[in-house]
């Protein structure tokens, strides 16, 4: 049992005329984890930015863009890549905001409302990443399916020793959608559970304010 339970239990079965000052109480303590929880957001947005920064520098000097730059496709990944780039900066100035705007909040009703715009803001977050991230894969497959020698060049056919076309469409096809699939279940498991479990303390601070203004 945290400390918010126990001023809640203790708020329960205290006297009505004395009810006021707990009530007060839990709205204080309701508030505190809930700004606590929204920093954490922040704090996680701005690691999972600094990850995914890296880890594009790293890639970048690597001989795995050789294949964008043969296709001709470098420069729109490099406009997608930052693209997205400013879009992530939006959502961290977001939660950085909503973080800001909850710790002013001086009753319930409005933190109750700020509670709800945060978990909006992380929601779509989640959606924007895990839906952008399939539909740009899917877009640059089809690019490269449809470029001449295309697959050919991704593949890489003399270490395959394959020179069919349709037989390396038909490969090339069978292990982007293995890439698909892994990459569908690693987005949804990181984000769900990551921001997933702070959603759901929000939630349910959320429904200890409800029982206040009622």
């Amino acid at each position: 049992m945290d400390v918010l339970d126990k001023y809640k239990k203790a708020w329960e079965n205290q006297p009505e005329d004395e009810q006021k000052v707990s009530k007060v109480d839990i709205y204080r303590m309701t508030k505190l984890k809930s700004s606590s929880i929204i920093k954490w957001i922040f704090i996680i947005g701005i690691l999972e930015f600094a990850f995914w920064g890296i880890l594009n520098i790293m890639v970048s000097n690597t001989k795995y863009m050789d294949v964008y730059e043969d296709l001709n496709m470098l420069t729109l990944l490099n406009y997608t890549y930052y693209i997205n780039l400013a879009v992530v900066v939006i959502f961290l100035y977001l939660f950085y905001k909503n973080y800001t705007s909850i710790s002013t909040t001086d009753n319930t009703k409005s933190l109750m409302e700020k509670i709800l715009k945060t978990r909006k803001t992380v929601k779509y977050y989640m959606y924007y990443n895990i839906i952008g991230g399939i539909l740009l894969m899917i877009i640059f497959n089809i690019l490269i399916i449809n470029t001449p020698n295309g697959v050919e060049t991704v593949l890489s056919t003399k270490k395959i020793g394959i020179t069919d076309h349709s037989k390396l469409v038909s490969i090339y096809l069978i292990s982007q959608a293995f890439v698909v699939g892994f990459m569908i279940a690693f987005l949804f498991v990181f984000y769900y559970l990551l921001y997933g479990i702070l959603l759901r303390r929000l939630k349910k601070n959320y429904k200890e304010l409800a029982k206040l203004d009622a």
